[in-house]
């Protein structure tokens, strides 16, 4: 899967806004052929399972946001695939959010629950839709298959 890769760095301010909608973005990891896995994270502040994404810094672009929030919460270094439908709902301070994500695939690191996750698995696709919490993230499954999308 070619495409940029992550760069590691970690600015200090979060929460960029477009018009008062929350910019957030992440990634659908996968690995595998013919049996394809996705990484799923569990975020203890939530007590949910999702995929891993967080708020864009104020001029970060949403895909290099997408590439520092998938690293920083998994320990893996990602190339950016195509794009997924995005998700839009109420943030847990009652302000609009978006949410852009892109399908990756690991390029370098070791799985490690990092900044905000406290476990991160590797599942098929159907087990991941029975894991995590939200239809929102149910949803960008939909194009991917346990056969390989």
């Amino acid at each position: 899967m070619a495409g940029r890769l992550g760069n590691g760095s970690a600015p200090s301010t979060r929460g960029a806004t477009v018009s008062g909608v929350v910019r957030a973005a992440g990634g659908v990891v996968t690995r595998g052929g013919e049996a394809l896995e996705v990484l799923v994270v569990h975020r203890p502040r939530y007590d949910d399972w999702s995929f891993p994404k967080g708020k864009a810094d104020p001029g970060e672009s949403d895909e290099d946001c997408a590439l520092r929030e998938v690293e920083e919460e998994t320990g893996l270094r990602c190339a950016l695939g195509e794009e997924l439908p995005s998700t839009a709902y109420t943030d847990a301070q009652g302000r609009p959010k978006r949410v852009r994500y892109w399908r990756m695939e690991p390029v370098a690191g070791e799985l490690e629950f990092q900044h905000e996750v406290d476990d991160a698995r590797w599942v098929s696709v159907d087990a991941a839709r029975s894991l995590l919490t939200y239809r929102r993230d149910e949803e960008l499954l939909s194009g991917f298959s346990d056969a390989g999308a």
